[in-house]
C-alpha cells in the first residue's frame, strides 16, 4: 500500500494550492457534467453525481457552479461534449500505469498524454496491458494520532470494510469494496473518525520500487499527468523512498 498512500498523501497536501489554481474544480466540473449527463441530474438517484457533488463541495466550489455544470449534463444549458477514455501505460521503471481520461478533443489528448509519457521515459501500452495490475477499490486513510486502532477497527469492519491496514508509519488504511465505500466513509466521520482522504481508486496488486532518478522522473511524470486538464484520475504501482517522496514533492 505505501505507493498508494504516500502519494495519496502528496496529493492531499496539494490540493489547497490546486484549488487555488482552479486546477481542482475543472476537473470536478467535467466530472459533474458528464455523470449528470449519463445518469440524470437527481444526486439522490445517481450515485456518481452524488460523489461528484460532495467532492465539489468538499473542495469549497460554489452552488452555482455545481447547479450549472449539473444543467450542462441534462442538456438544460448548452455545454461542451466530453468523450472517456482509459489509457494504458508504462513509467520509468517498467511501472504501470492507468489514465483516465475527458476530453473534447481525443486525438489531440493521447497525443499530449504519449508525449508526456515518452519524456520521462514510458510509453503507451494497449488496452489490457497493465489493467490486470489493479483491483477497484475505496480507499481511506486517517492520521494515526487522530484515531483508536481498536474503535476504527470495530466502526470500519462493522460497516463493511474489508480490511484495516497499519503498515505506514503515520497513516491506518481502510480498504472497502467499490459498493460499500460510502457506507464505510460514514460510519467513520459519523464516530469521530473523519478520513483524511477517501476516494475510489484503483490498487496495485504489486509494487515496483524505484529510487535516484527513476524515482524522480516517475514523480514529475505523476504531476504532470495529473496537471493536464484532460486528466481525471492516474493510477501507477510505484514505491519510493520518503525521503526522495519529500524531496521531489516539496
Amino acid at each position: 500500500m505505501s505507493g498508494h498512500s504516500k502519494w495519496a498523501t502528496t496529493k492531499h497536501k496539494k490540493a489547497a494550492a490546486d484549488s487555488k489554481r482552479g486546477k481542482i474544480f475543472t476537473k470536478i466540473i467535467r466530472e459533474i457534467t458528464v455523470a449528470a449527463k449519463m445518469g440524470g441530474g437527481d444526486p439522490e438517484g445517481n450515485p456518481r453525481l452524488r460523489t461528484a457533488i460532495l467532492k465539489a463541495k468538499e473542495n469549497n466550489m460554489p452552488a452555482d457552479n455545481i447547479k450549472k455544470a449539473v444543467q450542462k449534463g441534462t442538456g438544460e444549458l448548452p455545454g461542451v461534449t466530453y468523450e472517456e477514455m482509459t489509457y494504458e501505460g508504462y513509467g520509468p521503471g517498467g511501472v504501470a500505469i492507468i489514465i483516465q481520461i475527458m476530453s473534447d478533443n481525443k486525438n489531440r489528448t493521447v497525443s499530449e498524454i504519449r508525449h508526456l509519457l515518452s519524456k520521462s521515459g514510458g510509453n503507451m501500452g494497449e488496452s489490457g496491458s497493465v489493467a490486470w495490475m489493479f483491483q477497484k477499490k475505496g480507499y481511506l486513510s486517517i492520521e494515526k494520532q487522530k484515531a483508536d486502532e481498536e474503535k476504527l477497527m470495530s466502526v470500519a469492519l462493522d460497516a463493511g470494510a474489508e480490511d484495516i491496514r497499519s503498515d505506514d508509519p503515520t497513516l491506518f488504511e481502510v480498504i472497502t469494496a467499490p459498493a460499500d465505500f460510502e457506507k464505510v466513509k460514514k460510519a467513520m466521520t459519523d464516530a469521530g473518525l473523519a478520513p483524511s482522504y477517501a476516494e475510489v481508486t484503483f490498487l496495485p496488486q504489486t509494487y515496483i520500487r524505484l529510487d535516484g532518478k527513476e524515482a524522480e522522473q516517475m514523480l514529475r511524470l505523476m504531476e504532470a499527468l495529473e496537471d493536464h486538464d484532460d486528466v481525471q484520475n492516474v493510477y501507477a504501482n510505484f514505491d519510493i523512498p520518503d525521503e526522495v517522496m519529500a524531496k521531489v514533492a516539496g
